[in-house]
């Protein structure tokens, strides 16, 4: 098991390599979406446990390449809406293409500000899910605390990043330790419902407003 560990820590290196050379976006999904996903992102586990409704309206919150953000359309079904955002133009274009060719008129993709997601939708919003872009964030608690204007009165902050273990992480800075996540969520004001432990590599939290 340690052995193929390190085989996809090696992978993970060379993606993050190569994208830093060439920045292509065929590079950046592979980096986005890394090596055999589904074997330990569990996306199917994911969702069941977010139990999303027909006709939510869900963020996408650092969608990327878009792994999520088809999964959770179809988890809100045609009277539902996805927000798809992410500040990297470049994968955006991506996902628009992948939206119209697949379809999907739920899904708007928005090209979000560093300090600001550009969410069309005031006060209307179930569901801010982020997955592997929280460490990204910068001023998260303030960030998190400007969120809730869009958030309806009962709706929820759903937060998945890799946990501070392995020195993969340690090097590359792509984690957050769960106690800085609780620690910030509630500076922003926010109070944790849930915590699922179902995935071996990842933190998962769900937040609610008081």
């Amino acid at each position: 098991m340690a052995h193929l560990g390190n085989r996809s820590i090696l992978r993970a290196i060379l993606v993050v390599v190569l994208v830093s050379i060439a920045g292509c976006t065929a590079l950046k999904r592979c980096a986005y979406e890394g090596f055999a996903r589904d074997e330990w992102q569990h996306p199917g586990q994911v969702l069941q446990a977010l139990d999303l409704q027909p006709g939510n309206h869900v963020v996408d919150l650092g969608s990327g390449s878009g792994y999520f953000t088809f999964r959770l359309a179809d988890a809100v079904g045609p009277t539902g809406v996805v927000y798809a955002v992410d500040v990297d133009a470049e994968m955006n274009a991506y996902l628009e293409k992948q939206v119209a060719e697949r379809g999907y008129d739920t899904i708007h993709v928005i090209l979000a500000k560093p300090d600001d997601p550009m969410i069309p939708e005031l006060g209307t919003i179930d569901v801010i899910f982020t997955c592997n872009a929280y460490h990204h964030l910068q001023d998260r608690s303030r960030y998190f605390a400007r969120l809730r204007k869009y958030l309806r009165p009962d709706g929820r902050i759903a937060i998945i990043d890799f946990k501070d273990e392995g020195w993969f992480q340690a090097i590359f800075g792509h984690n957050t330790p769960r106690e800085i996540i609780l620690q910030e969520l509630t500076e922003a004001g926010y109070v944790l419902e849930q915590e699922f432990d179902f995935l071996p590599q990842q933190t998962f939290l769900v937040f609610g407003t008081p």
